[in-house]
């Protein structure tokens, strides 16, 4: 592990509430996901799908032994041809139920999302929204992350300090793993590597 990499991020989120908003989120995200026992729903906008993020909380699941935490992709562009993990259309978000969550990620307001977030929550799903915050969006999550255009950090990077924090296992023992310290290493490492090289 790369020390200036790891001091890098530390710089950039010194003297923020970052980590502690992040983990408030991600402990939100995972206690309903952990305590409902129904699935994680992900979905973001035509032109911002969070395919990192749900990559990030499958690894996560398998990290922190939280198999709960593996999302279903809802995407905006599904075709019945695609692969089964990317296949799941918006109907998917009409079918929620109670002891589902829904984790919107948007980077403005998803203007002809929100009926069908507005649905799914009335239908007794938990609702939480990543996004720049304000707005309708804002108004039906039961938990929001804003991520204002002026913030320290990019929305992307704070999908990963998430995704880090909803894996973290405050147990001791094999699956120490999840500790805060070495997400916050890793993370610092994938956002600082430099681009892989071209063939």
């Amino acid at each position: 592990m790369d020390a200036v990499r790891v001091a890098l991020l530390r710089e950039v989120l010194a003297g923020t509430e970052w980590l502690d908003t992040t983990r408030r989120f991600a402990r939100a995200l995972r206690g309903s996901v952990v305590s409902h026992g129904g699935g994680l729903l992900l979905v973001g906008t035509p032109d911002h799908e969070p395919w990192h993020l749900a990559a990030h909380l499958v690894d996560e699941a398998a990290w922190s032994g939280t198999p709960e935490l593996v999302p279903t992709l809802v995407r905006h562009g599904a075709c019945p041809a695609d692969p089964a993990h990317l296949a799941v259309g918006l109907g998917r978000l009409e079918a929620a139920r109670r002891g589902e969550t829904l984790l919107v990620v948007a980077p403005g307001e998803p203007e002809p999302l929100l009926p069908r977030v507005h649905a799914a929550r009335r239908a007794g799903a938990t609702v939480l929204a990543l996004g720049t915050g304000g707005g309708e969006l804002a108004a039906m999550a039961h938990e929001t992350l804003a991520v204002p255009d002026d913030a320290e950090l990019d929305l992307d990077t704070v999908q990963h300090l998430v995704s880090a924090a909803a894996g973290e296992n405050p147990l001791p023992g094999p699956r120490g793993r999840g500790r805060w310290r070495d997400r916050l290493s890793r993370l610092a490492e994938t956002l600082t590597a430099p681009p892989p090289a071209r063939w």
